[in-house]
């Protein structure tokens, strides 16, 4: 066995100036204002001046901040911690919480008074997750992926291979021990990847980073990447402020 945290699946972005449209994603998203107080309809009701909100996935929201910074956390639904938000939403039984203030985010959070840190956000996110004890062959395919990511000829029955189990069997030991299945976890690390490089290196075309990160072709990326995050890499790159990536 090998011991080791949860992957906490977590995309956490600065946005300076921010306004999107209407729209919906597959990741559960939390929102944070670092300084300014900001606008967002949710799930059509229109909330003013409020300092943050947690909406699961497939919500239809939008934000408009144009002044102050935003941190934008987006997290795998099918991880440790989106199973662990789940369960605060069946504790709370709406489809998102909003945060009329620092102390009421620091209160869902269980971080320091009026600290709006993104990294104790997640700190405090990833503390609240076992230790897991990974069977070898588990950790053997998360390590793969780190490495062949990029490889679009990957299937179940590659990973079958490696550890000498059958695709089923595989698929079925892999989502018991990380919340997430194989083809999501791989999705995810692709689009991690793509939005890394997508960011870092703006000179490159879209479609060179959709080949180099696994993807078919440019459509294809858009399509994740709007369904996962509800934006093309094109609204990344050109219409938004992005700062940074964690």
């Amino acid at each position: 066995m090998s011991k080791q945290s949860n992957n906490p699946f977590i995309l956490a972005l600065k946005a300076r100036n921010l306004t999107v449209e209407i729209h919906h994603h597959s990741a559960y998203q939390i929102v944070l204002s670092n300084d300014t107080p900001f606008n967002s309809t949710i799930d059509g009701t229109l909330y003013e001046r409020i300092h943050g909100f947690l909406i699961k996935p497939h919500v239809r929201h939008f934000c408009v901040a144009e002044k102050g910074t935003l941190n934008v956390l987006n997290i795998e639904p099918y991880s440790t911690i989106g199973l662990e938000l789940s369960n605060r939403f069946k504790e709370e039984e709406n489809e998102y919480i909003v945060f009329d203030s620092p102390s009421e985010t620091n209160t869902f959070f269980g971080t320091e008074k009026e600290s709006l840190d993104l990294k104790k956000i997640i700190d405090a996110l990833i503390a609240k997750l076992p230790t897991t004890n990974y069977d070898e062959r588990v950790t053997k395919i998360v390590d793969y992926i780190k490495v062949n990511y990029f490889q679009s000829d990957i299937t179940p029955q590659t990973f079958a291979d490696i550890v000498f189990l059958s695709p089923s069997r595989l698929a079925s030991l892999f989502k018991q021990q990380t919340g997430s299945s194989l083809s999501k976890y791989l999705l995810w690390t692709r689009l991690r990847q793509a939005i890394f490089l997508t960011l870092s290196e703006k000179d490159r075309s879209l479609t060179d980073i959709a080949y180099d990160t696994g993807f078919y072709d440019l459509p294809q990326l858009n399509k994740y990447m709007y369904e996962m995050f509800g934006m093309p890499p094109k609204a990344l790159k050109y219409n938004s402020d992005l700062i940074q990536i964690y």
